[in-house]
C-alpha cells in the first residue's frame, strides 16, 4: 500500500510543483488537499477539502496522513494587515504541526523564508522565526524547516518590489559562492525537488538553507 500525503499550499508558487511531483510519484496513492478556494485539478489520487484554512484545526477527522508538506505563506505586499499576516504565516503551519501531533503523523515538512529569527526586530522575519521555534517544539519525530532565499519564477499576481529584487538577483548570484552562496535566489522546482526527497528518506530534523535546499534537489 501507498503512502499518503497532506499538501497545504497546492496553488501557491512552490506547492504547485509539489502537487505535480506527488501526482507522478507511483509512492504516493492518496492526495490530500486543504484549500480555501476548489483547485480544479481531477486526478484519481486526490482528495480536497475546501474549507477557512485559518481554521484548519477544525479538521482533525480528516487531517490523517503518513507525511504533512506546508507550502502555505503570505507577503507583506499581498497582507498588509499583520494581525492576518500572522494568522497565515504562523497560525497555519503550527495549526498543521499541532494535527500531526494529535494524529500521530510523523513527517512534516514546511517552507519559511531564509532570514527567520523569532528575536528580530523585524516582524516578518520574527513572525517566520516563531512559526520555525513552535513546530520545532512540538516533538514531531521528524520535522524540516525549509529557509529559502529569494524564490525566482512567475507568479500570477505583480508585486513591482519582488520583481525588481529578482531582475537584481540575476546579476548577483554569479558572485555568491562559499558562505554567501545561500543567499542566491532560488527556483520553486528546486525547493519542489527538496521537498520530496526529504517526504521520501530519512533525514536529520531541524532548520535547512538555502543552498542544501538546492543540494538535496539534485540527490
Amino acid at each position: 500500500m501507498g503512502k499518503s500525503v497532506i499538501l497545504l499550499g497546492a496553488s501557491g508558487l512552490t506547492g504547485s510543483y509539489v502537487l505535480q511531483y506527488v501526482l507522478k510519484d507511483d509512492s504516493y496513492d492518496e492526495v490530500i488537499l486543504f484549500n480555501r478556494s476548489a483547485l480544479g485539478v481531477n486526478h484519481p489520487k486526490i482528495k480536497e477539502y475546501v474549507i477557512d484554512l485559518l481554521d484548519l484545526k477544525s479538521q482533525e477527522e480528516h487531517f490523517k496522513a503518513d507525511i504533512v508538506i506546508c507550502c502555505i505563506g503570505t507577503t507583506k505586499a499581498k497582507t498588509p494587515d499583520k494581525t492576518l499576516y500572522k494568522q497565515i504565516d504562523y497560525g497555519i503551519p503550527v495549526a498543521a504541526a499541532e494535527l500531526c501531533v494529535l494524529n500521530n503523523i510523523s513527517k512534516f515538512l514546511v517552507i519559511s523564508s531564509l532570514g527567520a529569527d523569532e528575536n528580530s526586530k523585524v516582524f516578518y522575519s520574527k513572525t517566520k522565526g516563531e512559526m520555525e521555534a513552535k513546530v520545532l517544539s512540538l516533538g514531531i519525530t521528524s520535522t524540516n524547516v525549509l529557509q529559502p532565499s529569494l524564490i525566482s519564477g512567475h507568479r500570477n499576481e505583480k508585486r513591482a518590489g519582488e520583481f525588481a529584487a529578482k531582475l537584481l538577483m540575476k546579476v548577483i548570484n554569479p558572485l555568491l559562492f562559499g558562505r554567501l552562496k545561500k543567499y542566491k535566489s532560488i527556483h520553486p522546482d528546486t525547493i519542489a525537488k527538496a521537498l520530496i526527497y526529504l517526504a521520501n528518506h530519512e533525514y536529520e530534523s531541524g532548520i535547512i538553507p538555502s543552498d542544501k535546499i538546492e543540494e538535496l534537489a539534485t540527490l
